[in-house]
């Protein structure tokens, strides 16, 4: 689409922004922000909620942005929460603190705001331009390089109306925080007795003593960045997770512990004898699902899914690793891959990355490792036997991974969990147990898992010979992490990293486990009332400037589809090319939640002309859970947008 055409569907259908409305402002000096005081800027409403990777990810796409433009263009985060801890607004502003947000934030805990723009998703972005008129409405991310040629776009044609006013924006920085710690993300026990713990917002790894207070050292300079070198040279940015290696294969490899360096999209190597650094896998670049499906078209049946990603680490492309495990059965690192809901592996001694488990479709399905769904997967332990427990942190689930003689996953099942937007905090039996958001999780000596349910503020204990769940403690801020410890009077204790505290303590193992039961909940959004029976479904998708669709090995764009329950969907589920689709929706089932998944695939390219050799390619994708109640009086069609206008 031309920058004329672009302009010309902006002003056929100008639509005035709504007002801002929510509970509080952060970020600006206790100020209360209307549209009024942001007349002239070209604004960008991000819609988020900090649970959600993807949001993570926008908030790093829009950093380059804001500073690029910054008398130009304000970013308004408006938090509109998922889980019910979200809404807590020293939660929050934790949160927003943690994340280095340098906007205006407007907590909107009802999804007030969320409901007047018609949000759908998280992460959601809309433009405003600087007379207060909607100029885009996108959903996903992956919208960095559009939103800056729709930027450019709205400052010439303001600056010539005379609209736009340069400045400074309405941010206002908070307090800086002090401390060894700053929302220390996990922690690893050492050889020498001390711990590793990764100092997520330090951006560095410090090397507490046992009695958890002494620092002994750190590793990295601690400023957000990248760099290999040295102790003192290295950088990291958010590292969340660490695994040591066996000390003969670490002598092997040449270093001993590996780390998940989130936000750079990588993992690293760290030599505990003098300190230095060094990039293991990962370009940098991150990962949108498998990077192949660009450049051959995405199939019609999802069998694309690469599962050997090759033995050139340096130059393949990570998503926020979050956690990382040696599995002695496996034989290698393995890899909680949150950004693509994925686990990976990885071969410290040849270098081989590989898809553990996973499609890299958001959700909850078990089965075979090539066809299972996760959820942003953030903690890893391994059991007696080999196997690997998991904590999903978006299905508020505990997942494990049955491993064959071989090393390979058997299996994918569920031990505690019901979906994408089911949580709650209940005790009893698995079946009907809830979590909310679980971070981390360790076994211990008698066979039971203990799990870090970060947003409940607790530690959990599931018993898989009796398949019940139970409560060891509770009252914690934000625990993302629990190991087990020992005493020096032998006795097993948990190490339990409390994230808002920005501490490590230990705990008892008591002696009888609470049995808590505050109830299940869901997410709550708005509902859409949909008629049974046969109903269109549309995903709109125009490809940005520069770029055109890439069909040269078919139709590029693909669309997944199930329901919670499965018997909300008569038919129209299933994978299948294109982005139309006729579901039929059950009569008998009241209410329930439609599950898409949209694909589509292009390539650098001016539309009509040919697709330039060695041209980049790119997948977009977004998923959304839609609540739905069924209603003779209700939509025949739905209409969704993967990528908006840039």
């Amino acid at each position: 689409m031309t920058a004329e055409s672009t302009e010309s569907v902006r002003a056929a259908y100008r639509v005035r922004a709504s007002e801002l409305v929510g509970r509080n402002w952060l970020n600006t000096g206790g100020k209360q922000l209307g549209l009024e005081d942001l007349r002239g800027k070209i604004t960008i409403l991000d819609f988020w909620t900090f649970c959600c990777i993807n949001c993570l990810h926008v908030l790093d796409e829009l950093r380059p942005l804001e500073e690029k433009y910054k008398d130009v263009v304000v970013t308004v985060g408006v938090h509109s929460p998922k889980f019910e801890h979200e809404a807590d607004p020293v939660a929050l502003a934790a949160a927003v603190e943690r994340y280095e947000i340098h906007h205006p934030v407007l907590d909107d805990p009802e999804l007030v705001t969320w409901q007047a723009y018609s949000a759908r998703a998280w992460p959601t972005l809309v433009v405003v331009d600087p007379e207060g008129y909607i100029a885009a409405h996108l959903s996903g991310e992956g919208h960095a390089n559009g939103l800056e040629v729709l930027v450019e776009e709205l400052i010439a044609e303001h600056e010539a109306k005379g609209t736009l006013h340069r400045g400074s924006g309405p941010y206002v920085a908070p307090p800086a925080r002090e401390g060894d710690l700053r929302f220390p993300g996990k922690a690893t026990a050492l050889p020498n007795g001390n711990f590793l713990v990764l100092d997520t917002g330090h951006h560095r790894l410090v090397e507490l003593g046992n009695d958890l207070t002494t620092v002994v050292r750190t590793f990295g300079e601690g400023t957000k960045g990248f760099a290999d070198g040295t102790a003192t040279e290295a950088r990291f940015n958010e590292p969340q997770g660490a695994a040591v290696l066996p000390a003969a294969l670490a002598a092997q490899a040449g270093y001993d512990v590996v780390v998940a360096d989130t936000v750079n999209h990588r993992l690293r190597g760290l030599s505990l004898a003098d300190g230095t650094v060094r990039t293991l896998a990962g370009n940098g670049v991150q990962r949108l699902l498998d990077s192949n499906l660009a450049a051959k078209g995405v199939g019609d049946d999802g069998a694309a899914l690469v599962t050997d990603l090759g033995a050139d680490p340096l130059n393949t492309s990570l998503s926020s690793p979050w956690d990382v495990l040696w599995s002695e059965k496996a034989g290698r690192i393995v890899i909680a891959m949150a950004g693509t809901h994925q686990i990976f592996s990885f071969d410290p001694l040849t270098g081989a990355l590989a898809v553990f488990a996973g499609t890299g479709l958001e959700g909850l399905l078990d089965g075979p490792a090539d066809s299972s769904w996760f959820a942003q997967s953030s903690g890893l332990a391994a059991d007696a036997n080999g196997d690997i427990w998991v904590a999903d942190s978006e299905t508020s689930a505990l997942r494990v991974l049955r491993l064959a003689e071989d090393g390979s996953v058997a299996a994918v099942e569920t031990a505690i969990g019901a979906g994408l937007f089911d949580f709650g905090f209940r005790d009893g039996d698995a079946a009907q147990a809830r979590l909310q958001h679980p971070l981390g999780v360790t076994v211990l000596p008698d066979g039971s898992v203990a799990v870090a349910d970060t947003y409940n503020g607790a530690v959990r204990r599931y018993e898989p010979a009796t398949q019940t769940v139970s409560t060891l403690a509770r009252g914690l801020a934000e625990p993302s992490d629990v190991l087990l410890d020992t005493t020096v009077e032998g006795e097993p204790v948990l190490l339990v990293v409390e994230t808002n505290q920005h501490q490590l303590i230990r705990l008892p193992l008591p002696k009888e486990a609470l049995t808590v039961d505050e109830g299940a909940s869901q997410t709550q959004r708005p509902k859409t009332r949909v008629a049974a029976g046969a109903h269109e479904l549309v995903v709109r998708f125009a490809a940005p400037k520069g770029q055109k669709l890439d069909d040269r090995w078919g139709d590029p764009t693909q669309l997944k589809i199930s329901s919670s329950p499965e018997e909300l969907l008569l038919g129209g589920g299933g994978t299948s090319v294109g982005l139309t689709r006729t579901l039929e929706l059950n009569p008998a089932v009241a209410e329930g939640v439609l599950h898409i998944t949209a694909r589509a695939a292009a390539c650098d390219g001016e539309p009509g002309g040919e697709i330039p050799d060695h041209a980049a390619c790119h997948l977009y994708q977004q998923d959304w859970g839609i609540p739905v109640v069924l209603d003779a009086a209700g939509e025949t069609e739905l209409t969704l947008d993967l990528r908006g206008l840039d």
